[in-house]
């Protein structure tokens, strides 16, 4: 079977609370059980991490290393400026897929470049919760 890691960077586990208007009413448990049943209907086997912190997030890339087959991250406000997961997804070189709830490219202009892609398959935003379904689909078509 398949083994994705699915990985959330700073605030994601403040949905449901955080700007509702951007993020939707639904919490962070309820983005975790809709992954769940995505990788099911798929076949696929994921593990769910969250994380506020940089350093965190670069580990559980590095521990996915002979772990898992791909990565789905949702890197957050690390999208815009991390050399560290960047590099971290550069040395693992596991298949991975970047994904945004909302639409980075029509908010704040910082928002628009995503240093983190480099090292990404592609880039799925703007599609709420179904950009991580999209993204497994195609992670695991890919692996």
């Amino acid at each position: 079977m398949k083994k994705i890691l699915v990985l959330n960077g700073p605030n994601i586990n403040m949905l449901g609370v955080r700007e509702k208007t951007i993020y939707g009413k639904l919490d962070y448990p309820a983005l975790c059980a809709y992954i769940q049943k995505a990788a099911a209907a798929l076949n696929v086997e994921v593990e769910v991490a969250q994380s506020n912190v940089e350093g965190e997030l670069v580990t559980l890339i590095q521990q996915a290393y002979g772990k898992f087959d791909g990565i789905v991250i949702n890197p957050a406000a690390f999208t815009h400026y991390s050399i560290a997961v960047l590099d971290a997804l550069k040395a693992v070189a596991l298949p991975t897929i970047e994904v945004h709830l909302s639409n980075i490219h029509a908010r704040e202009e910082f928002r628009h470049k995503s240093v983190t892609a480099a090292a990404c398959l592609g880039q799925i935003c703007g599609l709420g919760f179904k950009g991580y379904a999209l993204a497994l689909k195609a992670l695991a078509e890919e692996i």
